[in-house]
């Protein structure tokens, strides 16, 4: 785990950006970017005033852009994203009471459920990009350490580290299973051999899943772990890290003001 805290080229060259060095937030201290990320996730929630929400999502644009994170990858995702909430969003209208605006085979639709739709997808929105700008480009074992500095439980870090770094080994592992039973002549259909059989996969993965982890576990205690995360390098704040906090501060501050001052509290 003692890994050097700095930058991915690799993270950021897989989500497109040209030039890691120039980023707008590739050189934020990771500690600054989590809390940020959080804060403006909280604050958009609290907002519920349309043109607050539009302009929260419009900063998230602008953020992303300024990354220089690729647009279509970006958007491909928050649809994907979308995906989960779209039948909430559809089905608003016709559950919330209040104005009538049109009628669908005997469901009405209300200004209400519309208004409360739209909200909660310019919320989502703005609160996912965001997350993919300050949080989706660090890569995953600086984010780990960061979770760390920020007095996260150890637990729940190591849970994160190990789940990133084995995920494909037990991808691979069940890639291999797979073809096993296909040499052995299996073929899915709807029927009960078919259930007992993916039934058997699950069964031996977590099997397998066991056996690995209590090999890596021994490993691990044979090198000497204790449950502490070796750190190669410590976060120190610099004059950047503060200009973005202030910076992010009068941003979210500037959102509960202009919905105070002009908006239906």
């Amino acid at each position: 785990m003692g890994h050097v805290l700095s930058k991915s080229e690799k993270t950021l060259k897989a989500s497109g950006a040209p030039d890691a060095q120039g980023s707008f937030v590739s050189g934020i201290d990771p500690r600054l970017r989590i809390v940020a990320a959080v804060a403006y996730a909280v604050v958009a929630v609290a907002c519920h005033w349309i043109p607050v929400l539009v302009l929260a999502l419009g900063v998230s644009l602008c953020v992303m852009l300024a990354e220089c994170l690729p647009i279509a990858r970006t958007l491909k995702r928050m649809a994907a994203m979308d995906s989960f909430i779209i039948f909430l969003l559809l089905l608003l209208p016709f559950t919330v009471p209040g104005e009538q605006i049109f009628t669908v085979w005997g469901f009405t639709a209300s200004w209400e459920g519309v208004h409360q739709a739209v909200t909660i997808a310019l919320k989502a929105n703005a609160i996912v990009l965001m997350l993919m700008v300050l949080v989706g480009t660090l890569e995953a074992v600086t984010f780990g350490h960061a979770l760390h500095a920020l007095r996260v439980p150890a637990a729940l870090v190591h849970l994160l580290l190990f789940t990133v770094r084995y995920v494909e080994v037990l991808h691979e592992e069940y890639l291999r299973l797979r073809q096993a039973m296909k040499a052995r002549g299996f073929k899915p259909s709807n029927c009960l051999h078919t259930y007992r059989s993916f039934g058997y996969l699950v069964g031996m993965m977590l099997v397998r899943a066991l056996e690995r982890s209590e090999r890596i576990l021994d490993a691990m205690k044979c090198r000497g772990f204790t449950g502490a995360i070796p750190l190669l390098a410590k976060f120190e704040l610099s004059r950047r890290d503060s200009a973005f906090a202030v910076l992010m501060g009068v941003v979210m501050g500037s959102f509960p003001v202009l919905e105070y001052l002009y908006g239906a509290v």
